[in-house]
């Protein structure tokens, strides 16, 4: 029987037994350290899947500054008596199929640039399940362009042992960014610090006045741009972005107010957020996932923008109850949210996606597409609690690597400011994500509340001190 038939009944036994647990099974991170083999146990064949050396599977996405290396591994899903292998091949047919399908137009990193073993085969040993790492290097040439994606197409065929792919495991995209020619946010310590800025009223230019005085690096990874919103459109039935005023004028003037902080290494999300409309994250039929995971590929690539960040709230599901009545909508649960983060990682592998974990995505479950179960790992890059909130997300968003998990969330506004207590413990657990919200240098609090906060944050997370240069810019736009 074919691998996808398997799969196919799998899936009718399970919904004729009525096992709904489904929704909520355990997620797995495109940063997982291990996969979930239950989806594949069904099975009495051997079948094998490639993992990276963070866990994510089908594609990884590299970052590098004149040289850097990826590891692959062929994991089997039970022993076997006898070795097993498969070769890796650089095919350029491989990429071209994947942007006739997804309607993408990535280009290829030249083959000149990718470094593979002289043996390029990965193997597993009879009595093992995993391989030894196989590495892939590249190098930079100086003129690929530090704002654009390029892709490393592989081939992946079995070569000996009674061995089968997992269904679409025989590729594997490298998405790659040469990041030689560009400055960059990178602090050794691994934090990321993300702004979450109240565009209505403060200028996304007040990022770059914060350094550090060793490092010379800004203190701010990303700017959340709050907030974009989604809307149902009644007259054509669709979910649509749109923008207040403010969003708006920041998006038409990029060059002046978003492009200098992307060309300082600073990564720009557009925050995407209900409206009271009805429509929300958690309540959008597959299709219609679909659909508006086209409508957020087309606002990233007209604003240049790095990724998303999703706030489940103002959704008033309960008002409307749209899925009673309109098709296209599902009764909310938080599997909707998943479906419609899949479908955007899908079209956009190379983005970053924010979850803002609170209300119904507190937590993202596994979801069941094409023939697999999909973790939330393999779309979801960072996870925030709410203000103040510590605690570990595996549960929530297993797989997740701590480092991808912000803690103590913090709100300038005074809601809630996090001690050096509070940042140690970050430190010592390993979590390496932070985010700040509503920083404003005219608000009455900078001085005693907001420039302390982030000095806080330079000394504990960069061993570092704060440089405030001063500079305040105003919101100077209609």
């Amino acid at each position: 029987m074919k691998y996808l038939n398997l799969f196919k009944l799998q899936y009718m036994v399970i919904l004729i037994l009525g096992c709904l647990f489904i929704s909520s099974c355990t997620e797995e991170d495109m940063t997982v350290g291990t996969v979930d083999e239950k989806i594949y146990e069904f099975h009495d064949e051997l079948l094998g899947y490639l993992t990276d050396d963070q866990g994510k599977q089908l594609s990884s996405d590299v970052e590098f500054r004149l040289s850097g290396d990826l590891s692959l591994y062929l994991n089997l899903t039970k022993k076997t008596t006898s070795d097993c292998t498969v070769s890796v091949v650089y095919d350029e047919n491989v990429l071209e199929e994947y942007n006739a399908r997804n309607s993408s137009s990535y280009e290829l990193l030249p083959r000149s640039q990718v470094i593979l073993p002289e043996e390029a085969v990965l193997e597993v040993k009879a009595g093992e399940k995993k391989s030894s790492p196989f590495q892939i290097s590249f190098v930079s040439n100086g003129e690929l362009s530090v704002d654009n994606k390029y892709v490393v197409p592989l081939k992946i065929n079995v070569t000996s042992g009674n061995l089968n792919l997992v269904q679409e495991e025989n590729t594997w995209l490298i998405f790659v960014t040469d990041k030689t020619g560009m400055p960059d946010c990178n602090k050794a310590s691994g934090f990321k610090i993300f702004s979450c800025m109240e565009v209505n009223d403060t200028n996304p230019l007040n990022n770059l006045s914060f350094t550090l005085k060793n490092s010379k690096k800004l203190l701010i990874d990303a700017l959340i741009m709050f907030s974009g919103n989604m809307m149902y459109n009644r007259e054509t039935g669709q979910v649509t972005m749109k923008y207040n005023g403010n969003v708006q004028a920041l998006l038409d003037k990029y060059d002046h107010y978003l492009k200098p902080l992307q060309d300082r290494g600073m990564k720009v999300l557009m925050g995407i957020m209900p409206d009271h409309d009805g429509s929300g994250l958690c309540n959008l039929a597959p299709e219609t996932c679909r659909d508006f995971a086209l409508e957020i590929k087309a606002m990233c690539d007209a604003y240049n923008l790095d990724g998303i960040f999703l706030d489940e709230e103002y959704a008033d599901y309960s008002i409307y109850d749209l899925y009673l009545t309109v098709p296209g909508f599902v009764r909310p649960a938080a599997s909707a949210c998943s479906r419609l983060a899949y479908e955007v990682h899908k079209l956009q592998p190379e983005k970053d996606i924010m979850i803002y974990a609170y209300s119904t995505i507190y937590s993202l479950p596994a979801i069941y597409v094409d023939g697999r179960t999909v973790q939330s790992g393999e779309y979801v890059t960072y996870a925030v609690r709410d203000y103040g909130i510590a605690g570990d997300m595996s549960y929530s968003f297993p797989g997740l690597p701590k480092s991808n998990m912000g803690l103590y969330s913090q709100e300038y506004t005074g809601k809630f400011i996090a001690s050096k207590a509070n940042l140690q413990w970050m430190v010592d657990g390993g979590y390496k994500t932070h985010m700040i919200f509503a920083m404003d240098p005219y608000r009455l609090n900078f001085e005693y509340q907001q420039l302390p906060s982030m000095q806080d944050i330079a000394k504990v997370f960069f061993d570092d001190e704060l440089v405030y240069d001063g500079v305040k810019y105003p919101k100077d736009w209609e």
